[in-house]
């Protein structure tokens, strides 16, 4: 039985951090250390407000070793928050970091009593005393940490936790069902203000004797080096953790025709053995020692689990929640069900009642701090009512179907779990990241918050219309009427969440208000923003919003996002990475990005001759072999023999250098315009395609031997510029297809300026062609190709660079084909 918390003084790692490994015995001297500050002040109460470091732990010991309640407050947490949480506990001493000291300060002048500020790096850790064990009572009654809830309903709540309750879940997972052992180490992830993480990762390790290794950020490149280096047994982690790592996983699976052969057998063969066998290179890479995924906070999806089990990975699923401190539910190791939260914890009373999932047992809280009547409305005769709808099956494991305060009752009777519409949305489209359904005007109508990368990558320009007839039309035809959506909504940003995945519906009607309000709110007036809304307005964006997205509002395509990225980087003088609009959709937070990181502010004009000028790395285009001619000869007689095919124009291609600019209306246009060139242009001619057209395997090793420039203009367009620059300067021709993407109805899209850059920046002329008729050829989306059909290529005299801008190169081209289509609008 648990009976202190804290182990003896000892010289094996408890905590890694940064750096630095610290022992037991140096851990155990920096609590007393900090102890020390804390006796002569006697504090009642203290709380950490700040971001994962060795401190947090330095403080919560000591703070147990005085006696005093310690109150976790979220690092990310607002003033207001803040406020709300130091208002209502009261603490007498409030530790922070650097980083996090500026939102507290805001925060004092709001307090009813003012705490004493301890900056944990102001503070002196060193200790000539001896190491002695700490004094914690594991078993004690008394009050050990109040966990304030971030709320699903909007009404945060002090969890009261006792010794004893901790002590309870901490016997259950390292005596009776013992996952937590001296040899298997453990990752700190999730923010310790969450009891599942500072039990999870923190306390339990600690308990063990094992290390509780600190990941410096959330960064995968952080995770994967903490995983590696510490040995790491146990991840504590969230759903939306493991779906994150799944994907650079099978992002890298999918690229390689075998692996993913071999993926599909091991769902068939459903053995872990075999699977950590032909999938050891993905253990290796997240350091060989995981034995368990532990996931918490919200509900694992049934085909995240499945993934996971077919790499090999054991994934121990829990249903818990902050009152329990935390966990009601957990899977045993051998005994994983998917789709199921795990059996009942040890020692531990747990059944459904009507539907709701209840439990008692010693974990159960104490009560909520100063809410005696919400306290009773939620423990009644020593149950615990979670809210939590669900279902043991005969073999007692638990099946949790949804929250009973979420469930949707409309007019007429029938009761919508949004759960259950939620996951079938998701599932219908990978263009969706999250979606949430809810009731208005009696009518169910849900919220996405789509990918725009991919969705732009795909060639979608009306996002709305997309998600319409793909997605919600595609759902109502299927549903049952009761079921059916109404409206649908796109936010711009990612929904709003707990810190550990729940969505808080509560916070989803202000997320419907009309666009056109937008525009009501007071602009930022710091420099940061000006200087990005000035160079976006100067860019033919019109007026500018602080909360206009990127992708949605301002709809920047790939070149004037690397363009604004060039501009950001030589103005603030920082390096950015490659997702900065992803994680900084709007413009009013990129600017906030921007006034945090900056290193300079001094406004440039971005210059694309000297970018497409910057030395890169040694690259060697893709040689043409002697099988280059024949395989455009045979398409030549093929193309000739099944279609209607007709060229006009060949002599007006140049002498030098030049750039081929073709309208796109299905996928045999290179192939249109290849079979024309003779052979000694053919050679020097090389095509620029998009990655993802491109896998590993027989189609690169075509792109490799017939003149094609691979490239992810997604993940490196300035890249791809620049490649395609010395390509020109080495004598070659190119072939760029402007639009990006196919025309669904032949008509001329949207050309894109990306071809005009590279003309004016590397004087080489541009030969519009058009391509009339290869879209009722084969349309997009069909298979088979119709035959007979008229299909005519027309090569129309050069554009010369000299006397144009930009935009004037792309209008001149984009007229010349213009006159090849009837009724079509050119631009002004």
């Amino acid at each position: 039985m648990v009976t202190r918390l804290f182990l003896a003084p000892k010289d094996s790692t408890a905590i890694v951090w940064q750096d630095e490994h610290i022992s037991y015995t140096t851990l155990l001297n920096r609590v007393h250390a900090v102890s020390a500050i804390l006796a002569p002040k006697a504090p009642t109460k203290i709380a950490i407000f700040s971001e994962n470091r060795a401190e947090w732990a330095y403080a919560l010991y000591a703070g147990w070793e005085t006696n005093a309640t310690v109150v976790p407050i979220d690092f990310l947490a607002s003033v207001e928050d803040v406020s709300y949480i130091l208002n209502d506990c009261k603490p007498e001493i409030v530790f922070t970091s650097e980083k996090s000291s500026g939102v507290l300060f805001e925060a004092l002048p709001n307090l009813e009593s003012k705490p004493e500020i301890l900056i944990f790096e102001n503070l002196d850790y060193s200790n000539d005393g001896d190491a002695k064990p700490t004094s914690i009572d594991g078993k004690s009654d008394k009050t050990a940490v109040i966990i304030y809830t971030s709320g699903t309903t909007g009404n945060p709540k002090g969890v009261m936790l006792s010794f004893d309750n901790i002590s309870a879940n901490i016997e259950a997972v390292s005596e009776n069902i013992p996952i937590y052992t001296e040899a298997r180490n453990v990752m700190v992830l999730l923010p310790l203000h969450h009891v599942f993480p500072l039990v999870g990762s923190l306390i339990a390790p600690l308990m063990v004797g094992a290390t509780a290794a600190f990941t410096p950020s959330i960064k995968s490149s952080d995770i994967i080096a903490t995983l590696k280096e510490n040995k790491i047994g146990i991840i504590i982690g969230v759903p939306r953790l493991y779906d994150a790592i799944l994907k650079g996983i099978m992002s890298k699976i999918n690229a390689n025709p075998i692996a993913k052969n071999l993926f599909r057998l091991a769902k068939r063969v459903n053995s872990q053995s075999f699977s950590r066998k032909i999938f050891k290179k993905v253990h290796d890479t997240l350091g060989g020692k995981v034995d368990y995924l532990v996931s918490g906070g919200a509900k694992l999806e049934p085909e995240l689990a499945r993934n996971y089990k077919a790499l090999g990975f054991e994934m121990l699923e829990g249903f818990g929640m902050s009152e329990a401190a935390p966990m009601i539910t957990f899977t045993r190791p051998g005994r994983w069900v998917i789709g199921s939260a795990g059996e009942r914890m040890p020692g531990m009373e747990v059944i459904s009642k009507d539907g709701e999932i209840i439990a008692r047992g010693r974990n159960i809280m104490q009560g909520y701090f100063n809410r005696p009547e919400e306290t009773a409305a939620i423990i009644k005769d020593g149950w615990l009512h979670t809210g939590d709808l669900g279902y043991f099956d005969k073999k007692g494991f638990i099946h949790v179907t949804g929250r009973s305060k979420d469930i949707i009752v409309l007019s007429n009777g029938k009761n919508i779990n949004p759960e259950e519409i939620e996951f079938k949305l998701l599932a219908m489209s990978p263009f969706i990241l999250e979606v949430a359904v809810f009731a208005k005007s009696d009518t169910l109508n849900c919220i996405i918050y789509p990918d725009f990368a991919k969705m732009k990558e795909s060639g979608i320009q009306n996002f709305e219309e997309a998600l319409k007839t793909k997605v919600i039309e595609e759902y109502n035809n299927s549903a049952s009427s009761y079921k059916r959506l109404g409206k649908f909504y796109i936010s711009r940003d990612e929904l709003p969440k707990t810190r550990l995945g729940k969505i808080q519906r509560f916070k989803l009607e202000s997320l419907l208000l009309p666009s056109k309000d937008k525009f009501s709110k007071a602009e930022p007036q710091f420099e940061e923003y000006i200087v990005i809304r000035d160079f976006l307005k100067g860019n033919n964006r019109g007026v500018v919003s602080p909360d206009d997205h990127f992708d949605f509002d301002l709809a920047l395509d790939s070149l004037e996002k690397i363009n604004f990225q060039v501009f950001l980087e030589s103005t603030f003088g920082i390096k950015l990475e490659e997702n900065i609009f992803q994680t900084n959709p709007t413009v009013e937070k990129l600017a906030a990005f921007m006034r945090e990181k900056k290193n300079k502010l001094q406004v440039e004009t971005v210059r694309w001759s000297e970018i497409l000028r910057e030395k890169i790395d040694l690259y060697t285009l893709p040689r043409s072999r002697f099988t280059h001619n024949w395989f455009k000869n045979i398409s030549k007689v093929f193309f000739k023999l099944y279609f209607r095919v007709e060229s006009s124009g060949i002599e007006n291609l140049p002498q030098e250098p030049f750039i081929i600019a073709p309208n796109h209306q299905s996928f045999f246009d290179g192939l249109f315009i290849l079979m024309f060139l003779k052979k000694k242009v053919l050679k020097n001619t090389y095509f620029y395609a998009k990655s993802k057209h491109v896998k590993p395997g027989l189609v690169k090793k075509l792109a490799d031997n017939n003149n094609v420039i691979v490239m992810d203009i997604n993940k490196d367009l300035k890249l791809s510029m620049q490649k395609l620059a010395a390509a020109l300067r080495m004598k070659k021709n190119i072939i760029i297809f402007p639009e990006g993407t196919r025309s669904t109805t032949g008509s001329l899209g949207d050309f894109k300026k990306f071809f005009a850059v590279l003309s004016l920046e590397c004087s080489a002329p541009v030969v519009p062609v058009s391509i009339v008729g290869a879209d009722k050829a084969l349309p997009k989306g069909s298979i088979l190709p119709r035959p007979w059909k008229k299909i005519t290529i027309k090569f129309h005299k050069a554009v010369y660079p000299e006397g144009h801008s930009y935009e004037s190169m792309k209008d001149t081209v984009v007229n010349r084909l213009a006159q090849e289509f009837t009724g079509l609008h050119l631009p002004k």
